[in-house]
């Protein structure tokens, strides 16, 4: 494509309109301002024919995979062959989708001559989890002259994964994370004597039947004891439900709520750099974006709590497992550790999104009852106000508490509160409102005794502070050991 550039225009203003008009004025000059016009048209057309020239061979490359983190500011090199090694001035656009924010969508890149190839670092900010894809990018160049721009593009290949961001929550929980596998920085006392086995010993008076080895004792001929040591190595699996109250919205932790902060970009080649380009400024964010940035869905809180929590399982030596369901099992990871099996946890999470679906507890109990036959803690991250979705989720545990383990916790629904909760009422629907919010706090308090009988604990849990209660209570229990 071909499009008049601003040297055209300027100078299609400044000679052919005044030659146009002084021909008109002045008849008998005529001939002079015929032959001026040609001569301008036929430099026009000259150089717009050089012009194709220009980007024919020009080819850009982005990365096969660009890894960022959420509201963290990243970059990612752009490289531009030129194989014919010709000095060019080129635009680079590229269509950066509106969860990805870059203060320069397109960048003007000088390339010198005797240089098969350029890079360019690009910054942006990611607004949202998730993969995107780059498909093509946008070239504009200039022809000899500057009379016209030559506009094209090039098919490119590129996927952008936008992972959860966990540098804030960690900064938050760092005293969890200073020593692998303690409870904290003083010594505690390990109650109980655990279920694994490690060795035999004689018999000693006091020991009761059950520690007794009778194959042992029949093989040696005298009385032998098993002896055992405490469990370290548990499984756990964190639930994520990702159905339709997963997409409620949620006040967004205040560690979290920063402004985006343009970086300065670099051309440089493989010789060397080649100089920076100008750096921006500060992007002021609007009050749209603002608003946006102060809500975030309730599943964004849960994948964040989850990968926090494998962290932390990492650390005190356990097998990390994951499994998230709408109305299927969407992801069933098997626990293990490991970097390579986080990354594995973080790639199933990170493009997971809400689904307008009813969940179904009967077909995930059925699915972890045949799958798991190891006792495990299983972590449940729901929303059980709705009265529906609770009777099922009861039915469904008396399949698995006999087995595991069971810790159900969900953010606090909005405006759920007792009565008394807050000051005087000012009109007469505020008090049919907190009425209705005392009812559903009601039913979640009966929800929790029910659970309760069943040996199911459950929880609502702070939104800024869902990971560290998250893990105080796995550590509750690595420390109670009641797996």
């Amino acid at each position: 494509m071909i499009a008049p550039g601003y040297r055209l225009l300027f100078w299609f203003a400044a000679l052919v309109v005044p030659a146009a008009l002084v021909g008109t004025a002045l008849p008998e000059t005529l001939p002079i301002v015929a032959f001026v016009l040609v001569t301008a048209f036929l430099v026009a057309i000259l150089d717009a024919a050089l012009g194709f020239n220009v980007l024919p061979g020009i080819t850009i490359e982005l990365p096969p995979v660009v890894r960022l983190s959420k509201d963290r500011e990243g970059s990612f090199q752009l490289e531009i062959h030129n194989p014919k090694e010709k000095a060019r001035r080129l635009r680079v656009g590229l269509n950066f989708p509106e969860s990805i924010h870059t203060e320069a969508p397109e960048q003007t890149i000088v390339i010198p001559a005797d240089h098969k190839s350029s890079r360019v670092s690009w910054a942006c900010l990611p607004r949202q989890r998730g993969r995107f894809e780059f498909n093509r990018a946008h070239l504009e160049g200039t022809s000899p002259l500057g009379l016209w721009s030559i506009r094209g593009s090039c098919p490119v290949q590129s996927e952008f994964r936008v992972y959860p961001n966990l540098l804030t929550e960690r900064r938050g929980m760092a005293a969890m994370f200073l020593h692998r596998g303690s409870l904290g920085i003083h010594a505690q006392r390990q109650v109980g004597k655990g279920r694994d086995f490690e060795q035999l010993r004689d018999y000693i008076p006091g020991d009761g039947l059950d520690e007794i080895s009778w194959k042992a004792t029949a093989r040696r001929g005298q009385p032998v004891t098993k002896v055992f040591q405490i469990e370290r190595t548990q499984e756990i699996y964190v639930i994520v439900d990702a159905s339709r109250l997963s997409a409620r919205e949620q006040p967004r932790p205040n560690d979290e709520i920063k402004s985006a902060a343009s970086v300065p970009l670099e051309v440089s080649t493989h010789d060397g750099e080649l100089g920076r380009l100008p750096a921006g400024r500060r992007q002021h964010v609007d009050n749209e974006m603002l608003r946006h940035a102060a809500t975030i869905t309730t599943l964004e809180r849960y994948v964040t709590a989850a990968l926090m929590l494998g962290l932390a399982a990492e650390q005190q030596g356990d097998l990390f497992g994951l499994i998230t369901f709408t109305d299927q099992v969407k992801t069933f990871l098997r626990a293990r550790n490991g970097r390579t099996h986080f990354d594995a946890c973080r790639d199933e999470l990170y493009t997971l999104q809400p689904q307008q679906v009813t969940p179904d507890f009967e077909e995930l109990a059925s699915f972890i009852r045949l799958r798991l036959r190891r006792r495990a803690l299983l972590v449940f991250l729901t929303a059980l106000d709705d009265p529906v979705l609770s009777e099922a989720f009861v039915k469904s545990m008396d399949v698995l508490c006999r087995q595991h383990l069971i810790l159900v916790n969900m953010l606090p629904p909005p405006g759920v509160e007792p009565i008394f909760s807050q000051g005087e009422v000012g009109s007469t629907d505020e008090i049919y409102e907190r009425l209705g919010a005392h009812f559903r706090w009601q039913k979640l308090r009966e929800l929790e005794s029910v659970l309760h009988r069943r040996g199911v604990q459950f929880a609502q849990l702070n939104n800024e502070k869902l990971c560290p209660q998250l893990v105080t209570q796995y550590l509750g229990v690595k420390r109670r050991q009641l797996i």
